[in-house]
């Protein structure tokens, strides 16, 4: 599990805890009593939690557990202790700070696509005129992203250049961190960061690892989870 956090305004950070296959399952659909038991050990308190559809639709979460299970790819609140979750095994997640508003996003290539980021930071910046912060969370890097031609030209469309990488076989690939950073900085985040790998520096954490969960790699079924909320500061 790894902790991090961002700044979200004088008196208020933004909490992001990443769990990792170490950590336990996190799909939505495992056993309750398991899944409950898990996310108790990571913040015990309601969750809002989100059936992922690879969109743009953004929740607006205005008191703790609001909207879960909602069909969702994004989440905002301005509400300090609302837990705001995601699941990945390969797609970005993405924690998002402003001051005082705190958006989390799921976001895989047909979310990028699609627009979830931008339109996470335009309900964001509707609650908040402040810098936003971005932290990029386990995601699958290009070694392991074989891609096709024309949904990279998709993604390249609304990226640009600088996302088109080969695989370790020396295939096609989709650099998801890179694609994700571009997006978050044509939407102007001053800050772009990433949960690493531990090898020091920014390399991002990859899924492929054997610390997390691939879906498309090796075809795991388990999730982990990104989680963040708002917490007061002296």
């Amino acid at each position: 599990m790894i902790g991090r956090s961002l700044p979200a305004g004088p008196h208020l950070l933004a909490r992001v805890c990443c769990t990792a296959r170490a950590d336990g399952d996190f799909r939505v659909d495992g056993p309750a009593d398991e899944l409950a038991a898990r996310r108790r050990r990571v913040a015990d308190r309601p969750w809002t939690w989100l059936r992922q559809v690879h969109g743009a639709r953004v929740v607006t979460v205005r008191r703790p557990g609001d909207g879960a299970g909602t069909e969702a790819d994004a989440m905002v609140t301005r509400v300090p202790g609302a837990v705001l979750a995601v699941q990945t095994a390969d797609c970005a997640p993405v924690v998002l700070a402003g001051v005082g508003v705190l958006g989390l996003v799921h976001a895989g290539w047909r979310g990028l696509v699609e627009g979830v980021i931008p339109a996470t930071l335009e309900l964001m910046r509707q609650a908040s005129a402040g810098d936003v912060h971005a932290l990029l969370g386990p995601c699958i890097g290009p070694a392991g992203y074989e891609f096709g031609e024309a949904e990279l030209a998709r993604v390249e469309a609304v990226t640009g250049p600088g996302v088109r990488a080969t695989t370790d076989r020396g295939g096609l690939a989709l650099d998801l961190p890179a694609a994700v950073r571009s997006v978050c900085v044509a939407g102007g985040v001053a800050s772009f960061a990433v949960v690493g790998d531990g090898s020091g520096g920014d390399r991002p954490a990859d899924t492929v690892g054997e610390d997390w969960y691939s879906h498309r790699t090796r075809g795991d079924l388990g999730r982990q989870a990104t989680v963040a909320w708002l917490e007061a500061v002296a």
